[in-house]
């Protein structure tokens, strides 16, 4: 028996918006029934899915880190002072393809990905949309 509490918790920790909707829908069945006025159905339906609810997934919802795109920077110091060095036009785009390519065949073997993706290819590809998006 010691799973179901513990599944009932995880339910209700990540899965609070359906049991909040859940809740709403059948206190809008009772309030009628309790209060006797027919318009406290929709009343309670309206306050509670699109008022209450929309407040409560904001104030819930996990604060971004400023700074989760960068990652990759993060990760290869030196890719990042290529690309800080031709957006600021010290080099110019052949020299940027020759040193990106020396730093992609100088690559450690822990950086690789697994799954056989490769990598130089993916840089590139990223380089290449800088490439177009500073030039517009």
């Amino acid at each position: 028996m010691t799973g179901l509490p513990a599944r009932v918790a995880w339910n209700l920790r990540h899965r609070w918006r359906r049991v909040f909707a859940l809740l709403v829908v059948g206190g809008s069945v009772v309030a009628p029934l309790v209060t006797g006025i027919w318009w406290t159905l929709p009343l309670v339906l309206f306050f509670g899915l699109f008022v209450v609810l929309p407040v409560l997934h904001t104030l819930t919802r996990p604060v971004p880190e400023p700074d989760d795109g960068d990652e990759e920077r993060e990760a290869d110091p030196a890719l990042h002072a290529l690309r800080e060095r031709y957006a600021r036009d010290e080099i110019d785009e052949r020299e940027f393809e020759r040193k990106l390519d020396r730093l992609l065949e100088t690559e450690d073997a822990e950086t690789v990905d697994r799954a056989g993706d490769d990598v130089g290819d993916r840089v590139r590809e990223g380089i290449r949309r800088e490439i177009e998006r500073i030039r517009e």
